[in-house]
């Protein structure tokens, strides 16, 4: 089996303009959950969100190219980028992109192109849509608008598994290397759904938090959504030696599943049978894994349940893991989330610092794992695991190696 490696990343988030800022955001504990600023916030009962702050496109795109975009490919176009730069790959000269290709994940795709449209017919009762609004707001854009931007002619999709989608992404990334498909990829997610449509139907759900995010603590109240992206560059590991690229971490492996149950409610054995595949698929034991990011929404079902799922499969070792969700610093980015949450997990296996689940006050005796509450620890682990399960049961679990 062809060994896959992480050469290369990048982010637009909620704590900081690139990848790097986002990690040391994580690392510091802070938190990006603040009121809304972008969406007007009378009549919300649930005012807050992690938004990407001072994000100006136009000193990314010119405007002929701007029309083009919606905010959910405009972040992804820029995560992509650092993380093409940062690998120190050309595709167009070198010839590699014939061998490469781009799958990338998103929840709602182009949200805020459906929302203008929307206003403009229903509101305004202007029957003359743009005629970019189908380019714009389709879920293939963030990946085609890649593939484009670097000449990628290998494998270009999206996948579109709610809250799993970011790592349903990489997970068939992972896949078209192993395979011989391609032996370079860009992956990951992005998410662009702060309009007052999308923050309404949450309310509806009874799942947001009308103050903060605070995962595994007893006070916690719900979710809070957040937008951004994250694009990672896997490639084939003696394709990367050869050329001398940095290896930020070994992608080892990835385990996928389906609760076959409930559209909303979480299964314990769905989440543990995710796990287990992506240590199988690793050639890991339970006792390898030394931190896990967990899905960690703060919803009263998820947290308990995902607790129990880490017992289920890890046994007396998850008494001594170390378990933290970051959500609670970059919000709920949706099909982004797990895209987010690897600049975390890669962060942990390079640096030694384990990201704190913060907020928290007190434990939730149904939450009974090591979160890692509030401040950031120092401790070098070997691998680890990056978990996401979608309303839908759809489950999907990275498995990540510091790289030797």
């Amino acid at each position: 089996m062809r060994r896959v490696v992480i050469t290369g990343q990048g982010a637009v988030t909620p704590l900081g303009a690139d990848a790097a800022a986002t990690w040391q955001a994580l690392a510091a504990g802070r938190s990006a959950i603040a009121p809304l600023q972008s969406v007007p916030r009378e009549g919300l009962r649930a005012g807050n969100a992690a938004e990407v702050r001072d994000f100006d496109p136009l000193r990314h795109f010119d405007e002929k190219r701007l029309v083009l975009l919606d905010r959910v490919s405009q972040f992804a176009l820029v995560a992509a980028r650092e993380a093409v730069a940062q690998a120190g790959l050309e595709f167009r000269t070198s010839g590699m992109g014939a061998r490469a290709g781009c799958i990338i994940g998103t929840g709602a795709g182009g949200e805020l192109t459906h929302d203008a449209a929307s206003q403009r017919l229903y509101a305004e009762g202007n029957p003359r849509l743009h005629p970019l609004t189908i380019v714009r707001a389709m879920y293939n854009a963030p990946a085609s608008q890649i593939s484009m931007e670097f000449g990628l002619t290998g494998p270009a999709f999206a996948v579109s598994s709610a809250c799993a989608s970011s790592n349903h992404a990489l997970a068939q990334a992972l896949g078209a290397i192993r395979s011989g498909q391609a032996d370079i990829m860009l992956a990951g997610g992005t998410e662009a759904c702060l309009s007052q449509g999308t923050l309404r139907a949450w309310e509806a759900m009874r799942v947001l938090s009308d103050d903060t995010c605070r995962p595994f603590c007893k006070q916690r109240r719900g979710l809070v959504l957040g937008e951004g992206a994250a694009v990672f560059v896997l490639e084939e590991y003696a394709h990367a030696r050869a050329r001398g690229a940095p290896i930020l971490a070994e992608f080892a492996g990835a385990g996928m599943s389906s609760d076959a149950g409930d559209i909303v409610f979480p299964k314990v054995e769905g989440a543990a049978s995710a796990m287990r595949n992506a240590l199988a698929d690793a050639g890991l034991a339970a006792q390898d894994i030394g931190y896990i990011n967990a899905h960690g929404t703060g919803t009263p079902a998820n947290d308990p349940t995902e607790t129990q799922a880490i017992h289920a499969v890890f046994g007396e070792h998850a008494r001594t893991l170390m378990v933290s969700s970051t959500k609670s610093m970059h919000g709920h980015a949706l099909g982004a989330a797990g895209a987010l949450e690897l600049i975390a997990v890669i962060g942990a296996l390079r640096a030694g610092v384990i990201p704190p689940t913060v907020n928290f006050l007190d434990a939730d005796p149904a939450c009974d794992l090591d979160y890692v509450p509030n401040q950031a620890r120092t401790q070098r682990i070997g691998a680890a695991l990056s978990n996401s399960f979608a309303f839908g049961g759809l489950n999907a679990v990275l498995a990540l190696k510091r790289a030797d």
